[in-house]
């Protein structure tokens, strides 16, 4: 009970509130403060979703890479919005769905007024791709406020996790304090990503509404 009353992140309901399957298409009106999740297909996100917020099936884990094609929008605390993005970069997926997945993530980064930053995942094991370095330098270009997370660090061993959190923020050009450190089988970094979280919650919103 102690460890859950120091929980930076409490969640105490959960409800999803429906897809954006298109740019400029549905999406639930900008009412809240909302947070958004990226990252690469395989990187382990619907993983970090389900330890983040304590829930076993808040997203589904897939063998299948690439398989969420909407912007799906999850109401927590009657408060603020998660924000699940479709992975990028997935080579299997036709030219003609990463066509259609582009408009539609960078139509909702630029056009959300509620959105107070972005939670980008990196897989600890890889170096950064092209379509990683594209979202960073898109994300900056935007200048929307951005914590970088390195999942699945129980695949490495101690020594080895230090080394690729030095190597991976050295080539994007980050402090390795600027990044998060994450495994959602132990629980590792998930408090402190709950806290980043709740710090980007409480920042105004990072552009004006249009």
């Amino acid at each position: 009970m102690a460890d859950r009353a120091a929980d930076p992140l409490v969640i105490r309901s959960l409800e999803f509130i429906g897809g954006m399957a298109s740019a400029g298409g549905w999406r639930p009106e900008p009412s809240f403060p909302e947070v958004a999740f990226a990252g690469r297909s395989n990187v382990g996100k619907s993983s970090l979703l389900n330890r983040l917020i304590h829930r076993k099936k808040f997203a589904r884990v897939s063998n299948t890479p690439g398989r969420t094609r909407e912007i799906n929008f999850f109401k927590v605390n009657d408060a603020f919005i998660f924000v699940d993005l479709p992975g990028y970069g997935y080579a299997r997926i036709s030219k003609e769905r990463r066509a259609e997945w582009r408009p539609l993530i960078e139509g909702y980064l630029r056009s959300s007024s509620q959105l107070r930053g972005i939670v980008h995942l990196l897989d600890a094991r890889r170096d950064p791709t092209d379509d990683d370095r594209q979202m960073l330098d898109f994300l900056g270009e935007l200048e929307i406020p951005t914590i970088a997370v390195l999942t699945k660090t129980d695949k490495l061993a101690p020594r080895e996790r230090a080394d690729r959190i030095s190597k991976i923020s050295n080539a994007l050009g980050l402090d390795p304090e600027q990044v998060v450190a994450f495994s959602a089988v132990t629980g590792d970094g998930r408090e402190e990503l709950a806290e980043a979280i709740v710090e980007l919650l409480a920042q105004p919103a990072w552009r004006a509404a249009p």
